[in-house]
């Protein structure tokens, strides 16, 4: 049986978005983190060396690295669904995007909340620097979903559910006001009416605001 082993507030969410969205059946666990540190508990650390979310397990396989989970359940359970072929004319967009998720936006917001915690001077030049690159990448995100209707084209793929974390539940860790990315709160819209979605989110993370906007 399939396992998603879900932290609160993490990039596992994802995971448990893409079961939803196949509709395969899995089990969730879920984990709350420490209430001090707002890091993993002991027992979800246990699970895989890293130590960090998302971790599944699958008969004798333990994985984590959200990319590698999401290309693994597609690959052994999703009959081709959310994911593009080599010959479809978006397939280097899919394959930009997804891997844009975490290479680079979920990236630089990481590198720049940890910067934030430093309470560096506002004009320091590594801090002025992170933060265009954030702007950059969030610029990048508002013109694709200004010109198409999902990462990929105008087909779902699993590109939007690596790169929804970052634009939501991230922005609890990371803030980041979207008012300047109007196509990127049209783009989560759109999210946001998809029922798996709602689905995923109502069992990972119950009575979590949804932060869309």
């Amino acid at each position: 049986m399939l396992t998603v082993h879900h932290l609160g507030k993490s990039q596992s969410e994802r995971i448990v978005w893409l079961c939803e969205e196949l509709q395969i059946p899995y089990e969730l666990k879920r984990y709350a983190r420490d209430a001090k540190t707002m890091l993993a508990p002991p027992d979800y650390k246990a699970l895989h060396r890293i130590g960090t979310a998302p971790i599944i397990t699958d008969g004798d396989v333990v994985l984590a690295e959200s990319g590698a989970v999401v290309e693994y359940i597609i690959a052994k359970y999703g009959n081709g669904r959310l994911t593009l072929r080599a010959d479809d004319p978006d397939f280097a967009q899919f394959l930009y995007w997804f891997h844009f998720a975490n290479g680079t936006l979920q990236a630089t917001m990481g590198r720049l909340m940890i910067l934030n915690r430093l309470k560096l001077a506002d004009d320091n030049p590594i801090l002025t620097a992170i933060r265009a690159r954030l702007d950059l990448a969030f610029n990048l995100v508002d013109a694709r979903t200004r010109e198409a209707e999902y990462l990929a084209g105008n087909e779902f793929t699993s590109a939007d559910i690596m790169i929804g974390f970052s634009l939501t539940t991230m922005r609890y860790f990371q803030p980041y006001d979207l008012v300047r990315c109007p196509n990127i709160i049209k783009y989560l819209a759109r999210i946001a009416g998809r029922p798996a979605y709602r689905r995923a989110m109502e069992k990972g993370d119950p009575g979590m605001a949804l932060l869309l906007t």
